[in-house]
């Protein structure tokens, strides 16, 4: 799994260096297909292949008639892309998916259990703040939900 967090930077021409740590999972996880990289609503996702797969299947399972599920299904799929890690250790992150995240020369890597989160670091920043001021409001929601 992806923990931690690391601050890194892009370049002009978008490339992202992966610490090696999270290099060695997304091999693991991804098994021989490259990682796809998809759009949230305030941030990046970086999937590995296999977990992606996961995403899709989950996705076509879905009512197709229903114009939420097309929605949904048209903005995480025709926003998503495969970014191979290069020799380097890096990945291209496309102009649009850039622009989208807001993501200028700093950035943060966050690894969240299957994924990894790439953010702008003042977002990032404003994001964790506003959690702490909740987390105990969240962790009994958390909790809750987990009771089933």
């Amino acid at each position: 799994m992806f923990r931690g967090r690391h601050d890194h930077t892009i370049d002009k021409k978008g490339r992202l260096s992966i610490p090696s740590g999270f290099r060695m999972e997304i091999q693991r996880l991804g098994g021989d297909r490259p990682p796809i990289l998809s759009q949230q609503k305030d941030h990046l996702t970086l999937y590995p292949g296999l977990v992606w797969e996961e995403i899709e299947n989950e996705l076509i399972s879905k009512p197709t008639l229903l114009p939420d599920v097309q929605a949904y299904q048209r903005f995480v799929i025709a926003n998503a892309a495969e970014c191979p890690v290069d020799n380097q250790g890096r990945i291209l992150v496309p102009a649009h998916q850039r622009q989208d995240a807001k993501l200028e020369n700093k950035i943060t890597l966050a690894g969240v259990l299957n994924k990894i989160e790439i953010w702008n670091v003042k977002l990032f920043e404003q994001v964790q703040q506003m959690t702490l001021s909740r987390i105990e409001e969240i962790q009994i929601s958390v909790d809750q939900s987990s009771m089933g």
